[in-house]
């Protein structure tokens, strides 16, 4: 059973905007990227997925639960941490997630030693009889994490989890959903608009684009066959990329870099012997893989069949 399941969803909004247009997918477990530009449509995924909105037409499932019939089920079963700021800011966070787990359904002692076991998960123990008005922005991060973790869902649906965050608690907040991806066996949906912080962790992508899927695959597969070599030389680079290309290797400049494709070993000596040739100071050539984003540079067809990722 696909952990989320799309058929021709649809949501459009009053006034005709669409929001979400034939959008048809199946996704597997893991840690899954949703990415997309602001206003592809990626928060009003999440809102159809819980159950907060209801699609136009088409079907969506969650677990193999239908939100539109059973949002509450859904919701019992899936982790939600919101963009925007909606903390309270004059409630200790151990209170404020303990009343989440409450919420949940969760007696009353369990709710308590859930609110704090979540709170140590996400670094914020010694923190937690702290008033919510008082953390800093990557704190607030963090409570909107363990209140989304408390109840033990199988599901976390993250909307734009590192916003707001410098780089350093960008690179701990990813490094935390990564561990909860992994060591905690919850799957987790990324949603955000930074698809270089997607590619660090998650498994496979889902890119939609003014509400239409652009491409959904997994990460590994979707960097198959995409090995570079990566030139620098001190001068000529353009003279350099025009020798390539009179013999027959296509080079793209990316800085003061040129990236050509590695078709075989060959591919090595013809640019040794190239750079060799005009007498350019060589400064670097090693292989690497394409970064995910650089496979959105150019465009991509719309996939219009089901895609399982």
């Amino acid at each position: 059973m696909p952990l989320i399941a799309t058929r021709s969803l649809t949501k459009t909004y009053p006034g005709g905007v669409t929001a979400l247009s034939d959008l048809t997918l199946a996704v597997e477990p893991g840690i899954i990227g949703l990415v997309g530009a602001n206003g592809a449509g990626k928060s009003t995924m999440i809102k159809t997925l819980l159950g907060l909105l209801a699609p136009t037409t088409g079907e969506v499932q969650v677990l193999g639960l239908d939100p539109t019939k059973a949002p509450e089920q859904v919701r019992a079963r899936v982790g939600y941490m919101p963009e925007h700021d909606c903390l309270p800011p004059d409630m200790i966070a151990a209170e404020f997630v303990t009343h989440m787990a409450r919420m949940s359904g969760l007696p009353r002692t369990v709710a308590r030693e859930r609110a704090s076991e979540a709170l140590r998960h996400v670094g914020l123990y010694e923190e937690r009889y702290r008033q919510i008005g008082g953390y800093s922005t990557g704190m607030k991060q963090r409570v909107k994490l363990a209140q989304a973790l408390v109840h033990d869902p199988d599901l976390l649906l993250l909307d734009e989890p590192t916003n707001g965050l410098d780089p350093a608690g960008r690179d701990a907040m990813l490094a935390l959903i990564q561990r909860i991806g992994t060591e905690f066996g919850i799957s987790v949906v990324v949603c955000s608009h930074l698809l270089g912080e997607i590619e660090r962790i998650c498994d496979s992508l889902i890119a939609i684009e003014g509400g239409r899927l652009l491409r959904a695959d997994r990460i590994d597969a979707m960097t198959t066959g995409t090995d570079v070599l990566a030139i620098e030389v001190a001068e000529g680079t353009e003279q350099l990329s025009a020798a390539l290309a009179e013999r027959g290797l296509r080079a793209t400049a990316e800085g003061r870099m040129l990236l050509v494709p590695l078709d075989d070993e060959a591919t090595y000596d013809l640019i040794l012997r190239t750079v060799a040739d005009l007498d350019l100071p060589l400064h670097r050539l090693d292989q690497r893989r394409h970064r995910v984003a650089e496979l959105f540079s150019t465009e991509a067809p719309t996939v219009q069949e089901a895609t399982h990722v």
